[in-house]
């Protein structure tokens, strides 16, 4: 193994301030090409992976795991999946994410994750490596070969950050097996139902029958509360031409909206396609080789304003769009009129709880939102955020349920 794919003896402590509480700094290898990385900023990168997939890790968690790495190996691949796996999951459901958001982030191993006993302390701590291609001459036996797992870790938190539009094949693979983690869950309202509950209103009916069943002896008030539900989400994403270096990866991001639930996709191009029930297969691959049959304007033109009524006539109007979570992925190019986009905007903007516009182009340079598509339609969008990277996609998720804030002035939006 060359010496700059190995790590120094003992992993930096030095933080600001000279405090300990905190996870230690860690140093990206020379020649990995993403430059030193603090390695909270890395665990911190793997917990908002896992609270894009759905797993609600708090503060409080956090702070648990960042101490329990910091007190364990953190360079360890093993002692940094046992921390999180004791601290971030709070019950059985959260397992099955957690797993699969590990292997994608830090890479999987061929053997199980958790951490193998040992009689004592090895004299260095070193990082678990991931098998993977080998680097040039033959290692020795105690030797990995390949980057270690904070390599794999750091890269994955630059690839969050990078344009989806410059990906090459090895990082767009990367970038999906993240994506298959994702969930999407729309914000939360209250249903009409309800619920037996501790605190809450009381609950006269069930009242009524403990006191009747106790022949009038005296008995505890019984209680209820309005049953939460998440809203439906509907995506309409764009494969039109001008979109098609992000159509992928939005796609497999719808498709793991649908495997969330209660989220309806439709792409949108020169024509409007339901893809909900193509997107609905476990398979990511499979998701996506079932949609390429299904819809017949890949890389077209772009029709938003037609499309967008056909999809209020036939749809949104009948109850789909009705208090749901409306998400337009698209960068605003119309072909069409953009007098007949803006009015199906302000229809659409009439019946939905929200509107999100998501456009890849918002996070270029200079970017200014004068397409008379996206110009016309930006009155009626409640949020107008970016779609180009991972994080942004991520930071999409937290507006759609409700976690962040959003909200665009239409002033605003022309600085933005």
């Amino acid at each position: 193994m060359r010496s700059t794919d190995r790590w120094p003896d003992r992993l930096p402590r030095t933080l600001p301030g000279g405090g300990a509480d905190r996870a230690p700094s860690v140093a990206v290898p020379p020649g990995d090409g993403a430059g030193p990385f603090a390695a909270d900023a890395v665990l911190l990168g793997f917990v908002r992976a896992l609270r894009a997939s759905g797993l609600e890790a708090g503060s409080e968690r956090v702070h648990a795991f960042l101490r329990a790495v910091a007190v364990l190996r953190p360079g360890a691949r093993a002692d940094v999946y046992g921390a999180g796996r004791a601290t971030l999951c709070g019950g059985h459901d959260d397992l099955a994410r957690y797993e699969r958001v590990f292997a994608a982030y830090f890479g999987s191993s061929g053997e199980p994750a958790p951490r193998a006993e040992r009689s004592a302390p090895p004299p260095r701590l070193r990082l678990v490596a991931r098998q993977v291609s080998a680097a040039p001459g033959t290692p020795g036996e105690d030797e990995p070969s390949g980057p270690p797992a904070a390599t794999l870790a750091s890269t994955a938190e630059v690839l969050r950050h990078r344009d989806m539009a410059d990906l090459d094949s090895a990082e767009r693979a990367q970038l999906r097996r993240l994506l298959a983690a994702f969930a999407l869950r729309g914000q939360s309202r209250r249903s009409a139902r309800r619920r037996p509950a501790r605190r809450g209103p009381v609950d006269p009916r069930r009242t009524v029958r403990e006191l009747l069943r106790r022949g009038g002896e005296p008995a505890l008030l019984r209680r209820h509360a309005r049953v939460e539900r998440p809203r439906r989400v509907v995506l309409l994403v764009d494969v039109s031409g001008s979109m098609a270096p992000y159509a992928d990866a939005l796609l497999r991001f719808a498709h793991a909206a649908v495997r969330g639930g209660r989220t309806e996709v439709f792409t949108i191009g020169t024509r409007l396609t339901r893809a909900t029930r193509e997107l609905s297969h476990r398979d990511p691959d499979l998701a996506m080789a079932a949609l390429a049959a299904a819809v017949p304007d890949w890389r077209g033109g772009t029709r938003l304003g037609e499309l967008l009524r056909e999809f209020l006539n036939r749809w949104g109007q009948r109850g789909m769009a009705r208090g749901a979570v409306v998400v337009l992925l698209s960068d605003g190019w119309e072909r069409g009129d953009p007098e007949l986009l803006g009015a199906q905007m302000r229809r659409l903007h009439s019946l939905a709880h929200q509107v999100i516009w998501a456009n890849p182009r918002k996070a270029r340079p200079g970017y200014a939102p004068l397409a008379a598509g996206m110009a016309a339609a930006l009155p009626s969008v409640d949020a107008f955020v970016e779609g180009h990277s991972l994080a942004a996609l991520e930071r999409l998720a937290a507006v759609v349920r409700g976690a962040a804030d959003g909200r665009v002035p239409v002033k605003g939006a022309e600085g933005a």
